[in-house]
């Protein structure tokens, strides 16, 4: 693995890391928040705890190939489910990062995450 997708790996790691953790820092309004988005229903309590592993599994690079794999899907699924509420003009709260993203969707979270994409890309092919 090369000193690009090193960096890259656990700089999406830590993403990971901030963004399942804002989320349970949140407390009850984190849940309303991604029903409001529109996340399903089944994923919203797992969701913290599932970025939190991933993220953990990114910085001590365990299986760095396949998790980087899996936050570039993970991302491409935020991306689409953002882009989507964009394009029927609807504007709720991100709720990416608990009670630190209470900002209303735009095409800034699009662009976000695009970066946070690329770093999924360098982790995986750089």
């Amino acid at each position: 693995m090369s000193t690009v997708a090193l960096v890259a790996s656990i700089l999406l790691g830590l993403v990971f890391l901030v963004s399942g953790g804002s989320k349970i820092a949140a407390g009850p309004a984190w849940p309303e928040q991604a029903r409001g988005l529109g996340a399903p229903t089944f994923v919203v309590p797992l969701l913290p705890w599932v970025e939190i592993v991933l993220g953990a599994v990114l910085v001590m690079q365990l299986a760095p190939v396949a998790a980087a794999a899996t936050a570039l899907l993970v991302l491409v699924a935020f991306t689409g489910l953002i882009a989507r509420r964009l394009s029927q003009g609807r504007h709720p709260p991100c709720a990416c990062f608990g009670a630190w993203s209470v900002k209303p969707l735009g095409p800034g979270h699009v662009a976000r995450n695009v970066g946070f994409m690329a770093l999924g890309v360098l982790a995986l092919f750089a």
